[in-house]
């Protein structure tokens, strides 16, 4: 994203915040907001809506940046407002109604289609299956497998004991390879 300066006021990532050393809110969302895209997308935020879900997160950030104490690292921060944001996505996410469009947007195709698809065919099998997870399970499966934060900070973001957090991602696991085992096993393998 950017480059680090030794001038750079904010501790680096991942670790707490020192009294007076947090960030601008600028800095943080260059540096935070794909981490948080990230996030939403793993926490069921649609791709259609993840921008301005992601927007909304960085709202409450602003609102309250001067507030944030340095107990926990600014992305764990971050991720607790992602998850209550998320939830509350999910729980207005029926009530939407998009309208269909008579005009198409035309798209060309890139030219290595067939490994794209299948990137885009691996995400979306990951995404769906994350997404059967519950929330505990989620939460802890995304951010120690797929955003891989160390176990402390997981389990300060979800706010439960360490041995819990391992006892869920070792639940998400088991039951993510139990849904890849049974959603591939139709599938020839190329």
């Amino acid at each position: 994203m950017s480059s680090l300066s030794p001038a750079r006021a904010e501790p680096p990532r991942g670790l707490p915040a020192r009294e007076g050393a947090v960030p601008s809110f600028e800095q943080l969302f260059v540096d935070h907001a794909p981490f948080a895209w990230r996030a939403l997308r793993r926490l069921g935020v649609h791709d259609a809506d993840a921008e301005d879900v992601c927007q909304e997160v960085f709202m409450i950030v602003h609102r309250r940046l001067a507030t944030f104490e340095g107990r926990s690292s600014i992305q764990t921060w971050i991720y607790g407002i992602c998850v209550r944001v998320a939830a509350d996505y999910r729980k207005r996410a029926h009530r939407r109604h998009e309208s269909p469009s008579d005009d198409l947007p035309e798209r060309s195709g890139p030219a290595n289609q067939h490994a794209e698809l299948e990137d885009h065919e691996a995400r979306a099998l990951l995404d769906a299956t994350v997404r059967t997870l519950d929330d505990d399970k989620r939460a802890v499966f995304v951010l120690f497998e797929l955003e891989e934060l160390p176990m402390t900070e997981v389990a300060v973001a979800v706010g439960c004991p360490v041995q819990t957090a391992y006892a869920r991602l070792y639940a998400a696991r088991h039951l993510v390879e139990a849904a890849l085992r049974r959603a591939t096993s139709g599938r020839k393998v190329t």
